[in-house]
């Protein structure tokens, strides 16, 4: 397995070219060495990871899982939302909306570069962004998520919480996880808009690939309801899995590896030379 960095523009946001979005493509055995018609060839299926809320793409839910893929023989791009890691942008000026359009640009730049991807995955928030992506993904044949919401501006409560009074135009700084994150008026009406019940139902719908739902039945941060939720709502093929020894950042020993095996054994069927 070799890892490999990458830069790409971010999605475009009313009329402007996203900013450098910084990712690494974990590969399988020699896959470097192949070129781009060669590994197309090769038949080895591509993901693309979206990390979870103010997180990177270094996180260990981020680096374990996109490793234990391509252990597995799936390449996996991991990449840096606008503002944090090392990718460029403010992160006070994204937006959920924002994110979505990051993720079809990074899947757009895998299917240029490399192959199209036949599995999205995400994370947390990322889930969230993933559930509203994947119907603009055409190349897909599987999508699978981790302790998302249902309603994308519940992962943020606490946030909303301490922006009650905030205006339009207005940036409040909120500490969280330990840092100071600058969070905008737009991000949260943004936020909440997208989480409109009809809006999630219809996204959710839209997926015509086969849909993963993996949560912790002892996710303090994101209720295991949301996952049962997020299921109701997609078509057959589906599944749920419970992801147990497991918090929601799946910082627990073993807890982010065994997320990628399961995930890349469920997805094997449907990514294989699709």
């Amino acid at each position: 397995m070799t890892s490999v960095d990458v830069q790409f523009h971010g999605g475009e946001v009313d009329g402007r070219t996203g900013p450098v979005i910084t990712g690494t493509v974990d590969l399988p055995g020699d896959a470097r060495e192949l070129t781009p018609e060669e590994f197309r060839a090769s038949g080895v299926p591509v993901a693309v990871f979206a990390h979870c809320f103010t997180c990177n793409r270094k996180v260990p839910a981020a680096f374990r899982i996109s490793k234990a893929l391509a252990r597995a023989g799936i390449a996996c791009l991991r990449f840096d939302f606008p503002g944090l890691g090392d990718s460029q942008g403010d992160f006070a000026e994204t937006t959920f909306s924002g994110n979505v359009a990051d993720l079809r640009a990074a899947a757009a730049w895998l299917q240029e570069r490399l192959a199209a991807p036949s599995l999205l995955v995400g994370h947390s928030l990322g889930g969230a962004v993933a559930l509203r992506a994947a119907r603009h993904i055409p190349s897909l044949h599987a999508v699978a998520t981790i302790g998302a919401p249902f309603r994308p501006a519940s992962a943020a409560r606490s946030l909303q919480d301490s922006c009650a009074d905030i205006r339009p135009g207005e940036v409040r700084t909120v500490h969280l996880a330990e840092r100071d994150i600058p969070i905008s008026y737009a991000f949260l009406s943004d936020l909440a808009e997208v989480s409109e019940r009809d809006r999630i139902v219809d996204d959710i719908a839209a997926i015509r690939t086969p849909l993963l739902t993996l949560h912790s039945p002892t996710d303090q941060t994101v209720p295991v309801s949301d996952a049962t939720r997020i299921f109701e709502a997609a078509h057959w093929p589906k599944n749920i899995m419970s992801l147990d020894d497991a918090d929601h950042l799946l910082t627990w020993r073993g807890s982010a590896q065994r997320a990628g095996q399961m995930i890349s054994t469920w997805a094997e069927p449907y990514i294989r030379h699709a």
